[in-house]
C-alpha cells in the first residue's frame, strides 16, 4: 500500500518588484534627501522618472554615446515611443538620454528643419540637466556645439533655403575639444 506523505504548507513568495515600479527615496531635486543621494541613484532616478513621464521605452542601453529616437504606431492607433541612448551614467551619457527622451517631449517632426527639432532637444536636454541639478559639463556643452554644426551641415547639403535663428551660434564649428590622453 502506497505510503500518503502530508502535504507542507506552500510557501508564497512575492514576485520582486520591477525596478520601474519600486517607489524611490528622493524622485524630486527639492527634496533636500536628492543632495545626499549617490550620484549613480540620482541618474537611475531621472532614468526611470523621465520614461514615465513621457512614455517612453529604451529598446537599448547602447555602450556608445550615441541615441536614435522614434515612435511606432500601430493599425489600432497606439503608439509606442522608443529610444536608443547610454544608460545614463554620467553628464555625458545623461544628456544624450535627456537628448533622446526631448525628441517625444517636444514631439516627434514638431519643428521643421530637422536641424531645429535637434536644437530643441539638446535645449530640452540641458535645460532638464539643470532642473535635476546635474552638472552641465564644457563637455556636454561641446557636444551639443558639434551635433548642432553637424546637423547644419548635413540640412545645407539637402538644400536648406533658410537656418533658422536659434541655429545662426552653431554655423561655425566648435573648437577642437581635448583628448582624453591629453588631460
Amino acid at each position: 500500500r502506497p505510503t500518503v506523505k502530508p502535504e507542507r504548507p506552500v510557501e508564497v513568495r512575492p514576485k520582486p518588484t520591477p525596478r520601474e515600479a519600486q517607489a524611490p527615496i528622493a524622485s524630486d531635486p527639492t527634496d533636500p534627501r536628492w543632495n545626499d543621494m549617490a550620484m549613480a541613484n540620482r541618474y537611475e532616478v531621472i532614468a526611470i522618472e523621465m520614461r514615465r513621464r513621457y512614455g517612453v521605452r529604451v529598446r537599448k542601453w547602447r555602450t556608445s554615446m550615441s541615441g536614435v529616437a522614434w515612435q511606432v504606431t500601430y493599425r489600432d492607433g497606439t503608439v509606442s515611443r522608443l529610444i536608443e541612448s547610454p544608460r545614463p551614467k554620467g553628464p555625458m551619457s545623461v544628456a544624450v538620454f535627456l537628448h533622446e527622451i526631448g525628441h517625444h517631449a517636444i514631439g516627434l517632426g514638431a519643428y521643421k528643419p530637422r536641424c531645429l527639432e535637434e536644437y530643441h532637444a539638446w535645449r530640452f536636454s540641458l535645460d532638464q540637466m539643470r532642473a535635476w541639478k546635474l552638472n552641465v559639463t564644457p563637455a556636454v556643452e561641446a557636444r551639443m556645439h558639434e551635433s548642432l554644426h553637424w546637423a547644419i551641415d548635413k540640412a545645407a547639403r539637402r538644400g536648406l533655403k533658410r537656418l533658422p535663428e536659434e541655429l545662426v551660434p552653431y554655423v561655425e564649428p566648435p573648437p577642437p575639444r581635448p583628448s582624453r590622453r591629453a588631460r
